[in-house]
């Protein structure tokens, strides 16, 4: 799956996304791990779907600090896609909520 999301192919990243987001469901430790990446992809990538997904797959992982500022940054840029801003203030709550749930 990582290689996936080191491919120079738009597809082959949201394959690996979809894939990491399915499988992450049950298995939170996934996101975690690939965490950096999924930052990454959801802050730069050329490709919006691929950015979307990104941020979806945050979902499932802990809600960590760093994270959340990223997604609460990408919410607040009017430079942004819609869509994806959308996306990065729902997970940006969702988390918000899971870290205050777990305290």
């Amino acid at each position: 799956m990582r290689r996936g999301l080191e491919d120079e192919s738009p597809a082959c990243r949201g394959s690996a996304l979809i894939s990491l987001e399915l499988l992450s469901r049950d298995h939170p430790g996934l996101v975690n791990d690939v965490r950096p990446r999924l930052h990454e992809l959801a802050s730069h990538d050329e490709n919006q779907a691929v950015r979307r997904l990104a941020i979806l797959c945050l979902d499932n992982g802990s809600p960590q600090r760093e994270t959340i500022l990223i997604l609460n940054t990408l919410a607040d840029d009017d430079e942004q896609d819609t869509e994806l801003r959308a996306a990065a203030r729902k997970i940006a709550e969702t988390l918000r909520k899971k870290g205050a749930a777990r305290r």
